[in-house]
């Protein structure tokens, strides 16, 4: 989904795409349940959509955070984030201030005083230092202020969910000189406490929320103020907030322990190289620690949260590179998986989690995404992923603990998601303030036939048979491997069944495509989607179909010459700045890739690799967004940006490492303890690359790739004992 605004109609949520939630001057810093939306100056302030503030759980604790130098607002020279996503660095200067009451007073021109502002956010947790330096020749005498408020709006408020009634916001208190605490009592009882601390108790208050420092500065003199927000839900009970320096250290600990789980790549082309290692810092920045281990929250800012579908396909994109993320994910949803039916929440045992939520509005119950499980998709990927991981990894006594789970999904797609027993799997929301598409495009429209009509549930979806038939088969080969033969020959048996099926009603021979989706009256969407692409990952394509597929995903109607677009150009619905209708997700490209790759479409693989890569080089930080507009390709120019995308988003930042899996044709087969490159290719652009620590078990490899003018030599830099790495055709 994207950070657009939920809206209702007939009682159900769609996503709207009404509501930009920024422009391009704002930063955002992130990490686990908290994230912050803040100007280019540091500060947050209500305008345009009115959507800055510091967020935690589903809440805004602070919606108004102003630093003024007196009473004026600085000169802004720079803004940016630092490149592991830590910390946002502001540059400031004081605009002239002149004195014109006490004229013993010296004016300061413009440009004497130097402001820097640092600040992260920690989990729940909010710090700042603002460095004041005199530069001038003179004494110079300032009056320095921090305003706070807080207005506790849910996430969903502040996106344009209305509501009739709020809870109470209590008087602002004050502990001592250098704390002041905010209230709140939801509609849900819970009490949101927002309490802020500065480290020198200012010289007054105003308004009981604005914090005012006296300054005399000395020529060349600097003066440090730092604060620190917690927002505290509930009876939480913190420790006493501890200082900014000692706060950046134990981020930086965080950072640095979530690197070793990474395998790192070095290339003959700087920008290649930077692209991987800016996608590689903002997927750390995304991973969460839960419970269970590190899961990749969705996407910032309105989807830092727990998605089952995003979590699994940013898992599968990252496997060569940090299988750990693959097992505590698999853990997460196992853990979150349904055991029992809730139409609220479209729920039915064995289910698969699509996301999960907190705050106010899904406490009382107003809106379903507390834990809520309307995807089609997430169950049998959830299968495909404990499969992936196995062969990854060869870890058959964590297969072996979380084979009750295999078991329960398999019954969910038997029972639940084959409810009329056609062998397909079809989606129908129950829940009334459900999403109504419960694919990956789960837009209200994004589903339709060739006349533009939308299709109507229950609605059996291309790719999701593909992940059904993959599902089916991993699983057949885990319970094999668990000794469980028979169920192995039975789900072998159904997932050939499935794919005869498939590709005798989904195909369409004169279109050489195969259809979006088969409404509820069993008639299929004959439109152009990337979503046929998805059974090239699969693998459910018969290879005929499959190479008559692959020519025209890259022909002009669907390839923008950025990315193979989601829907085609001549399709009655295709709109090139459409969520889900024309746009080009790079996730998508990356699994269509890998599709491509498994059919051995090397050329075709490369191509959109090289796409990828060309729009990174355009885009801010060369960072992939959750996605961009469907334009075609025009000189000089790069992709112009959907304004409510997700960035980063996880599995966007993720594409690049299942881009280079396919063109390497990588497979690591820990149950043959094989690392086989199948017909390895590099682009033009990459002389070669390095690849270090490949995790294998409790070792590595490090393996060297070098293009030469047919194919690709591979340099052994070191393996485990035992393993082979070798190149097959």
């Amino acid at each position: 989904m994207s950070p657009n605004s939920i809206i209702q109609l007939e009682n159900k949520f769609y996503i709207s795409a009404n509501s930009s939630y920024a422009d391009d001057r704002t930063k955002i810093l992130n990490h686990t349940d908290t994230f912050g939306i803040f100007d280019r100056w540091g500060d947050i302030k209500q305008l345009g959509d009115e959507v800055e503030g510091l967020y935690h759980q589903g809440t805004r604790f602070i919606s108004n955070l102003e630093f003024k130098l007196n009473n004026m607002r600085p000169v802004l020279l720079s803004s940016s984030i630092k490149e592991e996503n830590e910390l946002l660095s502001v540059d400031l200067t004081n605009p002239a201030i002149i004195f014109t009451e006490k004229q013993e007073k010296t004016s300061i021109p413009k440009g004497e005083i130097y402001i820097g502002r640092s600040k992260f956010v920690r989990n729940g947790e909010c710090y700042e230092s603002i460095n004041i330096t005199n530069y001038g020749s003179e004494i110079y005498e300032v009056q320095a202020s921090l305003k706070f408020q807080a207005d506790f709006k849910d996430i969903f408020e502040v996106r344009g969910f209305n509501r009739e009634k709020r809870g109470e916001i209590f008087e602002i208190k004050h502990n001592n000189k250098q704390e002041i605490i905010i209230k709140y009592k939801g509609l849900d009882k819970i009490i949101r406490t927002t309490s802020i601390v500065l480290n020198e108790s200012p010289n007054d208050w105003e308004d009981q929320s604005k914090a005012i420092y006296h300054l005399v500065l000395n020529p060349h003199q600097s003066v440090i103020i730092q604060y620190a927000i917690r927002c505290t839900i509930g009876n939480d009970v913190h420790k006493k907030l501890i200082s900014y320096t000692k706060a950046q250290k134990q981020l930086l600990d965080d950072l640095d322990k979530s690197k070793n789980i990474f395998a790192h790549i070095l290339t003959s082309n700087e920008q290649f190289t930077h692209w991987t290692n800016r996608s590689l810092m903002d997927l750390k920045s995304l991973l969460a620690e839960t419970n269970h281990g590190y899961y990749p929250y969705a996407g910032v800012p309105w989807y830092n949260t727990a998605f089952g579908r995003d979590g699994i396909i940013t898992a599968l994109e990252t496997l060569w590179i940090a299988p750990q993320i693959a097992q505590d994910t698999l853990l997460f949803l196992a853990h979150n998986q349904s055991v029992k039916e809730n139409a609220q929440q479209d729920a039915e045992p064995g289910k698969i989690l699509h996301e999960t939520r907190d705050g106010e509005l899904v406490e009382c119950g107003e809106i379903p995404f507390k834990q809520y499980y309307g995807s089609v998709d997430s169950t049998p990927l959830f299968i495909v992923l404990c499969g992936s991981y196995y062969r990854r990894t060869g870890d058959i006594e964590f297969i072996k603990t979380i084979w009750p789970h295999i078991e329960t999904a398999l019954e969910w797609i038997d029972k639940y998601g084959d409810n009329d027993n056609d062998s397909f799997i079809e989606y129908s929301h129950k829940s009334v303030n459900g999403l109504f598409n419960q694919g990956w495009k789960d837009s209200h429209d994004s589903i339709s036939h060739s006349s533009g009509q939308l299709a109507f549930p229950p609605i059996a979806l291309c790719e999701v048979q593909g992940y059904v038939y993959d599902a089916k088969i991993k699983a057949a080969e885990l319970a094999k491997a668990l000794g469980k033969t028979e169920k192995s020959i039975q789900l072998t048996n159904e997932a050939k069944k499935l794919k005869l099926l498939f590709n005798k009603r989904f195909w369409n021979e004169k279109s050489g495509w195969y259809a979006l989706a088969l409404d509820g009256k069993k008639n299929p969407c004959q439109v152009k989607s990337s979503n046929a692409g998805h059974t090239l990952y699969s693998e459910i394509a018969d290879a005929n179909k499959a190479k008559r597929l692959a020519e025209n995903l890259l022909e002009e109607d669907m390839f923008s010459g950025w990315g193979i677009r989601t829907l085609a150009t001549g399709e009655k619905r295709y709109n090139p700045m459409s969520y889900h209708n024309g746009s080009v997700w790079p996730h998508d490209v990356a699994i269509i890739a890998s599709g491509f790759s498994k059919y051995g479409f090397h050329e075709k693989t490369m191509k959109l690799l090289g796409a990828m890569f060309d729009a990174s080089i355009f885009l801010e930080s060369q960072r992939l967004p959750e996605l961009f507009c469907g334009f075609s390709r025009r000189t000089g120019e790069g992709p112009t940006s959907y304004p409510v995308a997700c960035s980063p988003q996880a599995w966007a930042v993720g594409a690049v490492f299942m881009l280079i899996e396919a063109c390497l044709g990588m497979e690591i087969n820990a149950l043959e303890k094989k690392i086989i490159f199948k017909h390895p290719n590099l682009p033009s652009f990459l002389k070669h690359i390095t690849i270090e620590n490949i995790k294998i078990g409790n070792n590595s490899a490090s393996i060297e790739f070098t293009r030469h003018k047919n194919n690709v030599k591979i340099t052994v830099i070191h393996k485990p004992e035992g393993w082979k790495i070798c190149k097959s055709k």
